[in-house]
């Protein structure tokens, strides 16, 4: 339990807005009933707004906080966090870099001296995957990996003994989460499975990848067999995810998708595929099935194998379950409590 520090919390609150929560919300809401006092930016969405929400904390309430936490992202929004943190090294305030998304090391290979320069002149660096903490360690050795976390108690979990086909996808329209992948993969077991189904639940991000997804499922004839309910609120995600036994997870880029933890917990049988961070967080063939990016006769392979071969997809709903519960925000927020304490102590 916190003694009345505070922290600055410099990251995306944009759940009301975009209509997915955020890992950084439930971080800031953490420590708030942990007894932390906390300043959060930011939720506004407009460019300049949004810099401007960003920085007029850190220098307005430098008095007031006593660390700052800032979520580095590729591409525009690290600008944002190259800026939060210049002023925060002005100001000589102690400040913590956590490193999020998997298109981060494509940024900082095409970027290294901005990428070190920034992780150089943070505090501390952490990172939420063993993946992301080695590919930047190039930029910065002394990484810390403090995973992202969820509440299990949330996610009521059933054992999928007997899964039936029906499909889930969880995750934004967005072309770097390839969506046009699973209606490719639920036609190829269409006839084999009649009673088949898949519901894609996520906001669309405009950049078309909903349209094609759309129109994708059209081309292949299994439009009948999909819905699209839209963005869905952090609190209906467990009873969302319980309306199906398959998980799909087709992505291009990741790291330790939050999605894929939910569904871990809440016991459905996981089909990813192997990119990013996901193979140094599950385990092929033990706790999910692992297929390479944008092949969807692999992807559909590994469906049709949870569906026939027994025993299988008990096993990995049950240590899927087994592995995320280390997850849980009993283990992960002590450790992010003992690091701020210990930063504030050493300032």
């Amino acid at each position: 339990m916190n003694n009345g520090n505070s922290v600055l919390v410099i990251g995306n609150f944009l759940s009301v807005e975009l209509g997915s929560r955020s890992v950084c919300e439930d971080f800031a809401e953490r420590l708030v009933q942990a007894g932390w006092t906390v300043i959060a930016t930011s939720r506004k969405t407009g460019r300049i707004t949004r810099l401007l929400d960003m920085l007029w904390p850190v220098f307005s309430r430098r008095t007031f906080y006593q660390i700052a936490y800032v979520e580095v992202y590729s591409g525009l929004s690290f600008v944002w966090a190259e800026l939060a943190v210049m002023l925060l090294n002005a100001l000589r305030k102690p400040h913590i870099l956590t490193l999020h998304g998997g298109n981060l090391p494509v940024f900082a290979a095409r970027n290294p001296g901005r990428v070190r320069n920034l992780l150089k002149s943070a505090t501390v660096v952490t990172a939420p995957s063993p993946y992301l903490q080695k590919a930047m360690q190039p930029y910065r050795q002394d990484i810390l990996l403090l995973p992202n976390a969820l509440d299990i108690s949330r996610y009521s979990f059933r054992a999928r003994v007997t899964p039936v086909s029906r499909l889930v996808w969880l995750r934004a329209f967005h072309h770097i989460y390839n969506p046009s992948l699973a209606p490719r993969v639920l036609a190829l077991l269409a006839n084999e499975f009649p009673d088949i189904n898949l519901t894609m639940f996520g906001p669309d991000k405009m950049d078309g990848s909903f349209e094609l997804t759309r129109k994708t499922a059209h081309d292949m004839g299994v439009q009948d067999k999909m819905g699209f309910p839209g963005a869905v609120p952090k609190e209906r995600v467990p009873d969302v995810l319980q309306t199906g036994d398959i998980f799909l997870n087709t992505t291009n880029v990741d790291n330790t998708p939050v999605s894929v933890l939910e569904a871990m917990a809440c016991g459905l049988c996981v089909v990813t595929t192997n990119v990013g961070g996901l193979p140094d967080l599950l385990e092929d063939g033990v706790d999910a099935l692992l297929v390479p990016p944008d092949d969807s006769q692999a992807m559909a392979n590994a469906i049709r194998r949870l569906l026939t071969e027994p025993a299988l997809a008990e096993k990995l709903s049950v240590n899927a379950r087994r592995k995320v519960e280390g997850f849980d925000w009993s283990v992960i927020l002590p450790q992010w409590e003992r690091l701020f304490t210990e930063l504030i102590q050493d300032a």
